[in-house]
Order: C-alpha cells, then sequence, then structure tokens
C-alpha cells in the first residue's frame, strides 16, 4: 500500500456519490453526468500527481489531457464491442416484434408452462440463451418474448423481469466461454470443466435466490409497468405470422453459432481452419449480422413484408436506442478514467494487505473494482490477477477450490452494479424503468447474486476442501 491509495478510493466514492446526485436529484442528462464525474476523478488524480502507464508501459505523470484521453479512449473501447451488439440485437427484437414472432413465442411458452409456471420458464430460456451470449445480446434477444409474455400472462412485470436479469447475468459473470471467467481460468490455471460445473451448481440457485424469490419482495415495494408492446404497424391482410419453429431458429440462431464457436476453441486446435471459420462467424456482432439477415426473410419477406417496411423497421429500432448507446460509451469512458488514475490498483492493494482467504480475498477485490468501475470483466480480470500468488502460496488448494474461487470472483464481479455501469443504463432503457425503479429493482439484484453466490461458494469451498482431489 502506498499513502495515496485511500485518497484515491475516497476520490472515486466522492465522484460516484455525484454522479447518482446529478442523475437522480438534478437531473442531468446522464451521458453529461458520466463525463463530468471522469473529470472529478481525473482532475483529483492530477492534482495528487498520481502515475499514469501508457500502454508502452512508460510511466509519465497523470494530467488533464491524458485524462480526456481516458474518456475518449473508454469510451471507444465500450462502444467498440457493445454498439454493433446493440443496434443488431434491437433491429432482430423489432422484427421479432412486428411480425407477431415475440406473440407466437409467448403463447406457446404460456401454454407449455401454464401461467403459475412462467417464471421458470422464462429462467429457462435465459440460462440457454446466457449461456453463449453476453448480458446485453441475451436481454435484447429475449426482450420482445418477456413484454408479450407479461401482456398475455397478466403477471407483474417485475416477477418475470427479475428472474429474466438474474440469469443473464449469473451466465455472464460465472460462466465460460464469457471473457472475465475464461481470462480467470487462464490465470490462475483451473480446470475449464470444473469451472463449468460449479457454475452451474452456483450459479443456478444464486439466479433463484435473486430472481424469483427476490421478485416476490420486489413486486410489493416497486411498481414497475412494462413498456408497450410493439404490434404490427401494418394491417395489411396479406400479412402472416411466423411458424413457431422458425420463429425460434430464428432466435436460436446467434445462440447456436455463438456455441459452435466456443465448442471449436475448446476442442480444436490454434491455427486449424474450421475453428477460425467457427470463431468468426461465433463473433456476437457477426452472429448477430447473420440472424438479422436470416430474420429479414424468415420474419419478413415469408410473412409478407416488403423490403421497404423492413428496412423502416430496422432504422426507427437503431433510433430509439441512440442516447442508450451514447450513455454505455460514457459508462466506459468513466470506467476507463478510474482505472487509468490507478483506483482498481489501490482497491487490490489495500485488499491484499488485508490478508484474508483467498475465497473471500477474490471475491472482495472483484466487488470493489466493481463498484468503483462499473465493468464486470475489468473485476474479474484484476482480480484474478492479484491472486495468482496468493494461490502460489497455498498449494493445498485443489482443483475443486481453484474452480469455486473463480466463481466466487465472477459473483463479486456483478456485486452492486449502479450508475456507472454499461449493464445499469442497458436495463433501464431496455425496460423502460426510471433511474430509482432501476437501482430498487436491477441494483438489488445484482447485489443479491454477488452476496448470495460467495456465500454459496464459500459453503462449497469448505465442504470439498481436502476431499476433492
Amino acid at each position: 500500500m502506498n499513502p495515496n491509495d485511500w485518497k484515491l478510493i475516497v476520490l472515486a466514492l466522492a465522484a460516484i456519490g455525484v454522479l447518482v446526485l446529478l442523475v437522480t436529484r438534478l437531473k442531468v442528462n446522464a451521458f453529461i453526468s458520466l463525463v463530468i464525474a471522469s473529470l472529478l476523478v481525473g482532475g483529483g488524480a492530477v492534482l495528487m500527481e498520481t502515475p499514469f502507464k501508457d500502454a508502452a508501459g512508460k510511466i509519465t505523470p497523470y494530467t488533464m489531457l491524458g485524462v480526456a484521453k481516458s474518456i475518449q479512449d473508454g469510451l471507444g473501447a465500450t462502444l467498440g464491442g457493445i454498439a454493433a451488439v446493440l443496434g443488431l440485437g434491437a433491429m432482430l427484437g423489432k422484427l421479432l416484434a412486428e411480425s407477431g414472432g415475440a406473440e407466437v413465442l409467448a403463447k406457446r411458452f404460456a401454454a407449455m408452462f401454464g401461467p403459475e409456471r412462467i417464471q421458470w420458464c422464462i429462467m429457462a430460456l435465459a440460462l440457454a440463451v446466457g449461456l453463449t451470449t453476453w448480458f446485453a445480446v441475451g436481454l435484447v434477444l429475449l426482450l420482445p418474448i418477456l413484454l408479450t409474455l407479461t401482456h398475455e400472462t397478466k403477471q407483474p412485470f417485475l416477477k418475470l423481469t427479475l428472474p429474466l436479469l438474474s440469469c443473464l447475468s449469473v451466465m455472464h459473470g460465472v460462466m465460460p466461454p464469457h471473457p472475465g471467467p475464461v481470462v480467470a481460468v487462464e490465470a490462475l490455471k483451473a480446470n475449464m470443466g470444473l469451472v463449468l460445473f460449479w457454475g452451474f451448481i452456483i450459479g443456478i440457485p444464486t439466479a433463484a435466490v435473486a430472481g424469483p424469490i427476490f421478485a416476490r419482495i420486489a413486486v410489493k415495494r416497486v411498481e414497475a409497468n412494462p413498456p408497450a408492446v410493439a404490434r404490427k404497424s401494418n394491417q395489411d391482410p396479406n400479412l402472416r405470422a411466423p411458424g413457431f419453429g422458425l420463429t425460434l431458429l430464428s432466435i436460436l440462431l446467434p445462440v447456436v453459432l455463438m456455441l459452435i464457436a466456443t465448442l471449436a476453441e475448446l476442442t480444436l486446435p490454434k491455427g486449424n481452419h474450421t475453428r477460425e471459420v467457427a470463431t468468426f462467424i461465433g463473433n456476437p456482432s457477426i452472429a448477430l449480422l447473420v440472424s438479422v439477415v436470416f430474420a429479414t426473410w424468415s420474419l419478413g419477406t415469408n410473412c409478407g413484408y416488403r423490403l421497404p417496411q423492413l428496412l423502416k423497421f430496422t432504422e426507427s429500432s437503431v433510433a430509439a436506442i441512440g442516447m442508450t448507446i451514447l450513455v454505455v460509451g460514457g459508462g466506459g469512458g468513466f470506467a476507463r478514467v478510474l482505472r487509468d488514475s490507478g483506483v482498481a490498483d489501490a482497491i487490490g492493494r489495500v485488499g491484499e494487505a488485508a490478508h484474508l482467504p483467498p475465497l473471500l480475498y477474490g471475491w472482495l477485490i472483484s466487488a470493489f473494482i466493481r463498484v468503483a468501475t462499473g465493468s464486470a470483466t475489468v473485476a474479474i480480470v484484476t482480480a484474478s490477477g492479484l491472486l495468482v500468488p496468493v494461490l502460489a502460496a497455498h498449494p493445498e488448494l485443489n482443483p475443486h477450490q481453484v474452480a469455486l474461487i473463480i466463481c466466487a470472483i465472477g459473483c463479486g464481479s456483478l456485486f452492486l452494479s449502479h450508475l456507472n455501469d454499461a449493464g445499469f443504463w442497458i436495463v433501464k432503457d431496455c425496460l423502460g424503468l426510471s433511474v430509482g425503479q432501476t437501482l430498487r429493482t436491477w441494483t438489488v439484484c445484482e447485489t443479491i447474486v454477488g452476496l448470495a453466490g460467495m456465500l454459496f461458494s464459500l459453503a462449497a469451498f469448505y465442504l470439498v476442501g481436502g476431499t476433492a482431489k
């Protein structure tokens, strides 16, 4: 630890407090608020003469020009990875809604599961889709089905929404092939199969606590109405609804392509031509592009729509999420400033000085960095990197315990999502919630995921200690 560590942590907490105040109390535009919070952290770090390490490893004093570049780079890096995903996902969702495909799926699922078990239907869909897709991809894919099921079954909106969010979130945080868990597996030399096994064992009950169980409380305390379901804008009698099988294929096609890419990466050697092709097609942006092109036929021309109508649908869907994309980018800029200013490193050093058991240490570091930077991936990567020397000092840990440490780190990376997290704004805008409603639902849900996942992992950690080899 160095004398500036606590100062940097207090500075980050103060900036987060200002961010919350600007957005919730003063009603300042969220993107502008994120930039202001970024400048506050960066300016404070400059005054403290915080050193900055550039991409080449050269250490120089952090300057205000450097702060501006951090905001720019963070915004670009975030949107570079997610803008196409959000845009293409919105297009696919619009085609699903306009064609009546969402209504077809919702009615069939409601008939199969029954209204009293519709939560488990939502969880099953979220687990299947979320296993290989990013959180944002899964949400935009399943959103039209969620909204239609809510209207069809007359269930409270949050009763169906929270199970969906909890399952998608847990899959993103603890299950390979998502980037954070994969990095942790490589850094800590864990067994991929055991991480997948314990990911399901820990993840499913965690999602159940944060989803259906928490939803029973949330529906009594938070009043939230679902956004209107998009109806067919053209009642032309020549139009027809798509079939159930074709609609299901359209929604699962990106999942299948990403799953094929994952299997190829796990089973084929690097440099293999088939692996390279599968990895390319399974890239989230490419998989969604292929799916949108396929849906243009399956949910579009096949149902009687003309190409100019489909063009209008896709253009309007992207226009509707313009501010969401900008705010997500602003969150990425804020996260980059927090990282470049040394906040993440400071949190790591403070946690290391506490001399905690490896699992609790990893969870705490991951949770602290998540709260400070808003990035689950940054939290997992940083925490797993800090744990490498810690695990080296504990050779008695068996492979099952190492896998459970990774699960705990993943759950910590989901803890307390708030206004500096891009996912917070995606959830808010996709579900039509206010900032206050999102804090009382999504933020609490993520906090429960973090705590419950840690407790389940800790219990299993001591249960398998000394017995599993």
